[in-house]
């Protein structure tokens, strides 16, 4: 890992960093677009990343196709699968070793300890109806507090995940789109780092590839947004100066419903089967966004100057039929 110590001295870095599981959505065009947009204003310097770490999941085809559906949009990027740069590798199932080292230095810290909790268990947890959030529920702490004793008799049942220490001061930091967030510590739960699988968790990852790669700001979805103390958290704990957050609002139609979930036809690769433009749906998150007057066809570089997260707010936007007919114009 590289020291982040100096960032506030350096240029401007943010990233897109799509996991490569299915096809990039009309919700993951207006993240790309608002981090590329951010960086490009600021005169920085732009990376794509691939959150690869769950092997299962992960194919490469998606991964050809979320960077030609980019260039597509127009949206290119200085570092990154098919530019190469000083940071290789750009997949995160390359940088396994890097992960390793941060739990080797969390866990000389203090940080960590193991847990055994059965499927059932975790179930029962995940069941109640309070400390829910984008991760499910908070973990309670039932291995917490396990001797060495205890932990070596466990140990001979199964594998344990890891999990991480949260800290029970609050936790706060400001967010571009959704301005001042707090939370506490202790409510969001201990949580894992390391599957009994051997898979890293991308709170983890994520936290050592950004801080590694140099990134000063990192624009993803609303639906990240309580995953971020978490991450701050690990950079505390890893001595790692954090980026500055800003979490763009969930798309959503004229009921609220989230469009990436109700409707298939809004994938990008979807859309350029259709024949639509890329300057059309530039125009249109620009629009809902705030930083268009009215619907216009824009490429991604028109829309550098206007660039202004404070004009689009952090509440859902709503994107109705008569939108999506005039995407298909």
């Amino acid at each position: 890992m590289s020291d982040a110590s100096n960032l506030q001295n350096r240029i401007r870095r943010g990233r897109f960093a799509p996991t490569p599981s299915g096809l990039l959505h009309i919700g993951n065009a207006f993240a790309a677009l608002a981090a590329w947009l951010q960086i490009r204003q600021a005169g920085g310097e732009f990376l794509l990343r691939i959150e690869d770490i769950d092997k299962p999941r992960s194919r490469p085809a998606f991964a050809d196709q979320q960077q030609d559906d980019l260039l597509w949009l127009g949206l290119d990027w200085d570092e990154g699968p098919r530019v190469g740069g000083p940071h290789t590798h750009y997949e995160q199932s390359k940088r396994e070793e890097l992960y390793e080292a941060a739990l080797d230095q969390l866990r000389l810290a203090g940080k960590l300890y193991p847990c055994y909790c059965s499927r059932a268990e975790l179930a029962s947890i995940a069941s109640a109806p309070h400390g829910l959030s984008s991760e499910g529920a908070a973990y309670p702490g039932f291995c917490s507090q396990l001797t060495e004793e205890e932990q070596a008799a466990k140990a001979i049942a199964k594998e344990p995940a890891i999990r991480f220490r949260m800290p029970g001061a609050p936790i706060s930091f400001m967010d571009a789109f959704a301005g001042k967030q707090t939370y506490d510590g202790d409510a969001l739960g201990d949580f894992v780092v390391k599957r009994a699988d051997g898979m890293f968790s991308y709170q983890l990852a994520v936290v050592v590839d950004d801080a590694a790669m140099g990134i000063t700001d990192v624009v993803r979805g609303a639906d990240l947004l309580d995953s971020t103390p978490r991450q701050l958290a690990l950079y505390a704990a890893l001595d790692l100066r954090p980026p500055a957050f800003a979490h763009v609002p969930l798309l959503g139609d004229a009921g609220g419903e989230r469009l990436s979930k109700r409707n298939k036809s809004l994938t990008l690769a979807a859309l350029r089967e259709e024949g639509v433009r890329p300057e059309r749906l530039i125009g249109l998150i620009g629009y809902v966004a705030g930083w268009l007057e009215a619907p216009e066809a824009a490429s991604a570089a028109e829309l550098i100057p206007r660039f202004a997260p404070l004009r689009t707010g952090h509440e859902p936007l709503p994107i109705g039929d008569d939108l999506l007919r005039w995407l298909r114009q």
